[in-house]
């Protein structure tokens, strides 16, 4: 303490006295110097612009958030509804007992009796007996006195339905459904579309979903039972056993009919988040993903991962956001008011000359970046009053100051193609000749060339799609010397199969629902609606149930946004891993359907309030809706929203939604071109505002790969997110991102690019998957003449009329030399 105290005297003196004495070059040295001991102080202090979000990225949400979105708040009425029903069936049977009383074997045989029921012809009664079905799911919530008894039993239940066979009479009559042409006609017919149409598909859906989340998640007191069903239901969802397809796949054609027109009834935010669940859950979240990469590195006997990607994503800091433009007005402002006081008070010193908004999160600054503005086109930002952000620096013991991590996040990495590039620039520079692919010669060159090709081969890195690129350029040359490719036909294999032959339909009409359930979206007469599953019979007549309602039609496009941002994310990342060729082709028939465009139009917005949007009303959660008092509900209370930091699902969507964009855009120059030709970056430099680490970090690696063609302007201007860049984003050792003197900032044919691409997928799925399309010229030649003269050739109709006209044209009125045939 008297330590800090004495630096102040120290530092009081100083300006005191030498003031006077000082150079003008030696004063700004001094006031930079003690800035940034106010700054250090400042952070230590923790006195941020905003604070870090407590945000940790995962598969999905807490179970019980999960759950709770595959309803609406309109749907609430129907909890009551399914109780009813299972109570007047289950008192014919068991009059003295409650669910929970019973014991397993009564569960059962319950259970085998409402399954019995299912198949009775009469739609009321078979949805009075899916209520019942879906009120087990839901975990009998009427006998339990909290939300963890609920949970339990909604585990049991789980597990106990899928044991009778419920799951596999559920698909059966959700194909039912979707080929009900009655109802899919008398909804294309009608007006305004409500939750009464769909119904039947919601009890069905609503059940299917419970099952799924449910038995996916493991926990560690689960019986060899239940981790053994959990393992067979797995195999059997992503295996094609429902239509000779899986499960995915019919659901994917439940999408694309409701896009189409033809099912405008069909609930798509349960269809959605069924269909993300259960891909996550055959094919597997980002930990399995990492796992099934390793295993793969193995077997290729390529070197292991240098690091733990999601271990590095989860230990980022995230930085210091820029500063909105009426912030940085309203500190010109002020700053003009003091313009006349000659000198500046010692505690403002700690945000004076803070010209770039944007600061990197360790306060170690370049001290030449002090005089950058953000962008060209902003005002300087300048400090604000002492009494609204930055208390008076206090003295602190030394435990309390920040440790900041040495050395970058990520290890470096180099292709090879780049070192064929480094040696094939050297030796036409020092020697005047190349030699190809050569990267072994280094003779006639200087010894720190040497020396760089020495590290640069210590950080090459070789992927898997690299190889898998290699093999199938083998396989297209030597077709016949190549041998038979084994296929492993794992879930993702048997996916890529279901949906290849439709999957540029799949991707359009995942985009259009995105795009309608986007929050930039303006309502349109031709697009799609979306609000089929939550919109009431009759529409609100108060100011009460109109914000509801409000609320709940801004919660529901939320969760889509958040289940087809994890679809395609997932789909995306399985696909690579299984073979480049299959990501390739979603890739690119995604960037074909305008999903870049779509992404940053998404982006678009004050990204901020939609991360803290407050679209939700907790105590119409499942399950707590049933099994508390409701309390009443007013208007002031649904505008006031809940007290959270910021939402999970709109956080989770938008971190999707760039790691799809980073997806389409790694190594391909075309559709970098197409970020800077829609103006990206200043979209993405306001998602920089959110304090999350992995977040910006995405945001970064897209600034990064355009950053050449932005020109020195820009660059200039934005010297801040240039070091955020270097501290965040892994380095390839020689590539020149920062500057635009790269071949690659070169004008690019880009048509050729993704027309090289496209017929490269082509060929691959032609000689992977295309059995019947077969090339003659690899068919084995039949050189007997008895088996030739004995095949039966179809001649075509007109040929046979005219038999006798060419018998006399080809063959009796031309010679034939029979001695030169003989010989």
């Amino acid at each position: 303490m008297d330590g800090g105290s004495n630096s102040g005297n120290i530092g009081g003196i100083m300006n005191n006295k030498q003031r006077t004495m000082l150079s003008n070059k030696s004063r700004v040295e001094c006031v930079r110097n003690q800035r940034k001991d106010s700054e250090n102080v400042f952070i230590r202090q923790g006195f941020s612009e905003s604070p870090d979000l407590e945000f940790e990225y995962a598969d999905t949400d807490k179970w019980a958030a999960e759950l709770s979105e595959i309803y609406s708040y309109t749907e609430g009425p129907e909890f009551i509804l399914n109780r009813k029903c299972f109570e007047e069936d289950f008192r014919i049977h068991v009059t003295d007992k409650n669910w929970t009383e019973l014991d397993s074997a009564q569960h059962r045989a319950h259970a085998m009796r409402l399954l019995d029921g299912l198949e009775v012809t009469a739609r009321e009664k078979r949805l009075k007996i899916a209520r019942a079905i879906l009120y087990i799911a839901q975990g009998t919530f009427a006998e339990c006195a909290s939300e963890a008894e609920v949970q339990h039993w909604m585990r049991y239940n789980a597990f106990l339905l899928l044991d009778v066979g419920t799951f596999s009479a559920l698909v059966e009559l959700l194909n039912m459904e979707i080929d009900n042409s009655a109802a899919c006609s008398s909804a294309v017919r009608k007006p305004a579309i409500s939750l009464a149409d769909s119904t039947d598909l919601r009890i069905l859906l609503n059940i299917m979903y419970i099952m799924v989340e449910t038995i996916q998640q493991e926990e560690p007191m689960d019986s060899l039972e239940w981790k053994a069903a959990r393992d067979t239901f797995k195999t059997e969802l992503g295996s094609p056993l429902y239509n000779n397809e899986p499960m995915s796949v019919m659901l994917f054609g439940m999408v694309t009919k409701f896009c189409s027109g033809h099912a405008p009834h069909f609930p798509m935010k349960k269809v959605l988040l069924l269909l993300w669940k259960i891909i996550l859950f055959t094919l597997g979240g980002f930990e399995q993903l990492l796992n099934i990469k390793v295993l793969k590195r193995e077997e290729l006997g390529l070197p292991p991962l240098p690091e733990d990607s999601i271990r590095v994503v989860r230990s980022m800091r995230a930085a210091s956001p820029p500063a909105s433009t009426s912030d940085l007005l309203e500190q010109q402002q002020k700053r003009a008011r003091r313009e006349h006081k000659a000198l500046i008070k010692q505690d403002n010193l700690d945000a004076f000359n803070e010209k770039d908004p944007y600061k990197a999160d360790d306060a170690r600054e370049d001290e030449y970046d002090n005089d950058d503005s953000e962008n060209a086109l902003e005002p300087e930002s300048f400090p604000l009053e002492r009494d609204e952000v930055m208390p008076l620096p206090l003295p602190h013991p030394p435990c309390e100051r920040l440790s900041f991590p040495k050395g970058l996040p990520w290890a470096p990495k180099v292709r090879e193609k780049d070192i064929e590039n480094f040696l094939e620039s050297s030796r036409s520079k020092f020697i005047g000749y190349t030699l190809g692919s050569d990267i072994d010669t280094v003779v006639g060159l200087p010894r720190p060339i040497h020396e760089s090709i020495k590290t640069l081969k210590q950080h090459k890195y070789v992927s898997i799609a690299e190889i898998q690129m290699a093999k199938e350029e083998e396989y297209q040359k030597t077709p016949l010397s190549g041998g038979e490719e084994i296929i492993d036909m794992c879930a993702t294999e048997l996916l890529y199969q279901g949906i290849l032959p439709s999957l540029p339909q799949y991707m359009i009409a995942l985009l259009k629902i995105l795009l309608a359930a986007a929050p930039t979206s303006k309502a349109k007469t031709d697009s799609i609606n979306i609000l089929a599953d939550v919109l009431p019979e009759e529409m609100p007549t108060t100011v009460l149930q109109s914000m509801k309602l409000g609320v709940d039609v801004n919660r529901h496009k939320e969760i889509i946004v958040k289940a087809i941002s994890a679809i395609l994310l997932l789909l995306l990342k399985h696909f690579k891993l299984n073979h480049v060729y299959q990501f390739e082709y979603m890739a690119q028939h995604l960037v074909f359907a305008n999903c870049i465009p779509l992404i940053l139009k998404f982006f678009n917005q004050n990204i901020m309030s939609y991360i803290t949007a407050k679209n939700s009303i907790s105590v119409l959660d499942f399950p707590y809706c049933v099994v508390h008092e409701l309390p009443e509900l007013t208007a002031e209370s649904l505008e006031a929203g809940e007290n959270n930091q910021f939402c999970w699902r709109n956080l989770f969507s938008c971190i999707n939604l760039l790691r799809i964009l980073n997806k389409l855009t790694k190594w391909k120059h075309s559709r970098t071109m197409m970020l800077v030709v829609f103006k990206s970056a200043p979209i993405l430099k306001r998602a920089l505002k959110v304090k999350q680490a992995m977040m910006q970090l995405y945001v970064l690696k897209l600034l990064k790969v355009q950053t050449k063609y932005l020109g020195r302007q820009w660059r200039k201007s934005n010297m801040k997110t240039m070091s955020a860049i270097y501290q965040k984003v892994r380095h390839r050792l020689n590539d020149d991102w920062a500057y635009g003197n790269d071949l690659d900032a070169r004008p690019w044919d880009f048509q050729a690019e993704e027309c090289a691409l496209r017929a490269n997928i082509e060929r691959f799925n032609s000689r992977r998957y295309d059995k019947n399309q077969t090339n003659p010229d690899y068919l084995p030649v039949d050189n007997c003449l008895q088996s030739v003269l004995g095949q039966s050739v179809d001649l075509p109709e007109d040929f046979q009329i005219n038999y006798d006209l060419w018998l006399e044209r080809e063959v009796f009125s031309k010679p034939i030399s029979w001695e030169e045939l003989l010989h």
